[in-house]
C-alpha cells in the first residue's frame, strides 16, 4: 500500500498545532497566550498535513508593506528528510513574489544547517554589514 501523501494547506496553524510542532521540532517554547497573540499577526502561513495530522508549518509575519520575516519553519521529526522544508519555503516564497511589494525586506533567522536551504531561495548572510540580534522580553 502506498504511503499517504502530504497536502499543502494555506492556513495558519491552530495554537495546539503550533505549540506541538514547535516542541516536536525542537524550537523554543511559548505559552498558549503568547502563541494565540502571535498567530493572529500572521500575514501568510501554510501547514502540511498527512492524513488527519499537521506535520509541518511555516509563517510569514510583518508590517504589511516594508518588513517581513519568515518564521516557524518546522517539520515533525518522523517526516523530515523528504523535502518538506523545501516545500514550505516554496509556498512562502511564492506568496512573497506574488503579493509583497518589490521593495519589501524579507528576513529570517537561520539555524545551521538550514541556512543551506534558505540560500537556495536567495537568502544571503548579512554579515559583516549587519548582524542578527535577539533578546527575550523577560
Amino acid at each position: 500500500m502506498a504511503e499517504p501523501a502530504y497536502t499543502v494547506v494555506k492556513r495558519t496553524p491552530t495554537v495546539t498545532e503550533y505549540l506541538h510542532l514547535r516542541a516536536a521540532a525542537g524550537l523554543s517554547p511559548f505559552s498558549e497566550e503568547a502563541a494565540s497573540k502571535g498567530l493572529a499577526g500572521t500575514v501568510f502561513a501554510i501547514v502540511l498535513e498527512k492524513e488527519d495530522r499537521v506535520v509541518g508549518m511555516g509563517r510569514l509575519i510583518g508590517d504589511g508593506g516594508c518588513f517581513f520575516q519568515i518564521v516557524d519553519i518546522a517539520v515533525n521529526p518522523s517526516d523530515q528528510g523528504q523535502g518538506l522544508g523545501k516545500t514550505i519555503m516554496q509556498q512562502l516564497m511564492a506568496f512573497v513574489t506574488d503579493h509583497l511589494p518589490a521593495t519589501a525586506y524579507v528576513s529570517l533567522i537561520a539555524d545551521v544547517p538550514a541556512n543551506r536551504l534558505y540560500e537556495k531561495f536567495g537568502f544571503v548572510e548579512t554579515a559583516p554589514r549587519s548582524l542578527g540580534m535577539a533578546r527575550r522580553a523577560g
